[in-house]
């Protein structure tokens, strides 16, 4: 039980660190932000067209935020599998497994530094599987891979809404669709393992556990997106960093 809360923990600080890097916009930008039409009209007499909102790639969607055509899927990919964030996390998570590592662990998974380097590319292979996985399906289905918050203020329907939305989303037309692309991340970040893990972990049976645990990590993402607002004035007050909220 200790170790399974460790490794929520850790799932959380993943959250927390792999928000929008410096330079990124939210999906739905701010009204200075967006392209405003000319003040002089045309030869014609008429106003020229305004430009369309340029598409953005962020974790977080709103009900202004236009769709992520392939090359935004790709950007969203890109940013949430290689963010600096995510390698110090992958580095906790591998201290608590080595320091507390499963039963039938061969001793090379175990100790030292090539322990330690197995631990450590064990996370980025899931973590990056996860996200190739969501960006490949997402593609092909037309899925939107963003978190969508709720509109209510109630605080249990918006930690239900945040959990619901790990298996019913937006696809591209902004309808509510089953998730797929969450689905099959999590199976390519459970199953990834069976490549590389020793045995008796490389079977099914503990690649769908790590499956199930990859859902509850989407499910604490989605909480912590959801809260954000919140989590940025309780961090504000205990004058804690505020990891990129």
């Amino acid at each position: 039980m200790t170790k399974r809360i460790a490794v929520l923990f850790s799932l959380l600080l993943v959250t927390y660190l792999a928000q929008p890097l410096p330079g990124q916009t939210q999906s739905a930008p701010d009204q200075d932000s967006r392209p405003q039409p000319a003040s002089t009209s045309s030869a014609n007499g008429k106003q020229p067209a305004t430009p369309s909102v340029r598409e953005e790639s962020t974790t977080v969607g709103n009900a202004e935020s236009v769709p992520l055509h392939i090359k935004g899927k790709l950007r969203y990919f890109a940013v949430e599998s290689f963010r600096p964030g995510v390698y110090p996390v992958a580095a906790f998570y591998t201290g608590l497994t080595m320091a507390n590592p499963p039963n039938a662990y061969p001793r090379e998974w175990r100790q030292g530094l090539p322990g330690f380097g197995r631990n450590y590319g064990d996370f980025m292979a899931s973590w990056a599987s996860v996200q190739g996985g969501k960006f490949v399906v997402a593609s092909a289905v037309r899925e939107d891979p963003r978190y969508f918050p709720s509109s209510s203020r109630n605080f249990f329907a918006r930690s239900i809404h945040a959990i619901w939305f790990v298996v019913i989303d937006h696809g591209d037309n902004g309808r509510p669709r089953l998730a797929l692309a969450n689905i099959s991340g999590a199976l390519a970040g459970g199953f990834v393992g069976n490549a590389y893990l020793p045995d008796p972990y490389a079977n099914t049976s503990h690649g769908l556990s790590r499956s199930a645990l990859a859902l509850s990590g989407f499910a604490t993402s989605n909480l912590a997106d959801e809260f954000r607002p919140e989590i940025r004035r309780v961090l504000k007050k205990m004058h804690l960093p505020s990891l990129g909220y």
